[in-house]
């Protein structure tokens, strides 16, 4: 027979297992507890909100986690311009399409529906940054001057800008120039404001470049951001090429390699030679006032000289031409009298000028004269390849 306390103790251990079955019977019950996770609201986020100093052609990116963006408006707060922009597929990203102005400030507003079926709204500001001054990439020669004669075989390419660079690197990545078919090429910079390309030899007859500057938003340096992209094309024509011999006071004239021509020439004297080296024509002009004062020999100086010439072809930047001279005929052929220029008879001055144009190249050989500088216009052929090279800011 148990004790009071042990009969005590299993009535009340029985009463608990019987409460204990009663309730796990049943499983979907009423009184079975249940969860519901809540789904996620929209996170919307804007790429450089709040940035001050922003370049312009960084996009403006607004992202979207947990949800579908709607509506983005990008809008400049002075102008009320907006920019356009695309959104992707999956409708989470939304990128701007168009640059950004400088000096700008722009509002962001954007919409997205989250998971939860919620909207949620997400606002901000970006600034652009402010240029002490902007540069414009000029070409030369200028397209619209050859658009339809197309340059010469020696024709290198010239940008030169209207602000001195700094970071000459950064500009010349986005610099290009796509030969067709393809050739060889680089980029040297002269000075601060001016980079030519030239291919490694003669540019091939029937060529076509296509040039370009991306530079709008780009850091020249000190301030000085690109002000604008440009674009051209340039078609190079038939070659022609001259060698002008001051040994022999003649000059061979070929087309696309053939000779087709010599002509008796007369080049500079001793006091004022010609310089040695391959020329390019840069500009030509049926009649044109020849003042030696524009490359500093002027009035009282025993060089100067002042007068009106025929059929003159520049040929380098310090007052060399191709061009007629009466006076010299009877030294054509035999001496060497100019100030520097190559000079022809009437006839020959002539045809020469109706068949050569802007690229055309002129070699000067036995002058006596010093190198053509590299900086003198179109010098770039005096230099070697591997010393071309070596003037990118990229070597």
């Amino acid at each position: 027979m148990l004790p009071k306390r042990a009969l005590l103790f299993a009535s009340v251990l029985g009463a608990a297992t019987l409460a204990l079955t009663s309730c796990s019977t049943g499983g979907t019950g009423e009184n079975t507890p249940t969860t519901t996770a809540e789904k996620p609201a929209a996170s919307v986020t804007i790429d450089e909100a709040g940035a001050t100093g922003a370049s312009p052609v960084t996009p403006v990116v607004v992202r979207a986690d947990h949800g579908e963006l709607g509506d983005v408006s990008v809008v400049n707060t002075e102008t009320s311009r907006a920019v356009s922009g695309e959104l992707d597929e999956s409708a989470s990203t939304w990128t701007s399409t168009e640059p950004l102005g400088y000096g700008s400030t722009y509002e962001v507003v954007a919409h997205a529906l989250g998971d939860n079926g919620k909207q949620t709204e997400q606002r901000g500001t970006i600034t652009t940054v402010t240029p002490r001054a902007q540069a414009e990439p000029n070409l030369i020669p200028g397209p619209a001057a050859v658009a339809d004669t197309g340059v010469g075989v020696g024709q290198p390419i010239s940008f030169q800008f209207t602000q001195p660079v700094t970071d000459k690197a950064a500009v010349e990545k986005q610099l290009s120039v796509v030969s067709e078919p393809a050739q060889e090429g680089g980029w040297y910079w002269i000075d601060d404001q001016n980079v030519h390309y030239r291919p490694k030899e003669y540019w091939q007859p029937g060529t076509t470049l296509t040039v370009s500057a991306k530079v709008y938003g780009v850091d020249f340096g000190n301030g000085v951001y690109g002000a604008s992209d440009r674009t051209e094309t340039y078609h190079v024509h038939d070659s022609w090429t001259a060698k002008a011999d001051g040994a022999t006071a003649q000059m061979a004239i070929f087309h696309n390699g053939q000779q087709v021509r010599t002509m008796p020439i007369s080049m500079g004297k001793d006091e004022t030679p010609t310089h040695v080296g391959t020329h390019v024509i840069s500009d030509k002009q049926a009649s044109y006032t020849m003042d030696s004062c524009t490359y500093g020999v002027c009035q009282g100086d025993p060089d100067y000289y002042r007068s009106e010439e025929r059929w003159s072809l520049r040929i380098s930047n310090d007052g060399e031409f191709v061009h007629e001279n009466p006076n010299s005929v009877g030294a054509q052929g035999s001496t060497n009298v100019s100030h520097g220029c190559i000079n022809l008879n009437a006839e020959n001055a002539q045809w020469f000028f109706e068949r050569f144009g802007l690229g055309d190249v002129v070699e000067v050989t036995n002058s006596g004269g010093p190198q053509l500088p590299v900086w003198d216009l179109y010098g770039d052929w005096s230099l070697s390849w591997q010393d071309w090279q070596a003037g990118s800011a990229l070597h």
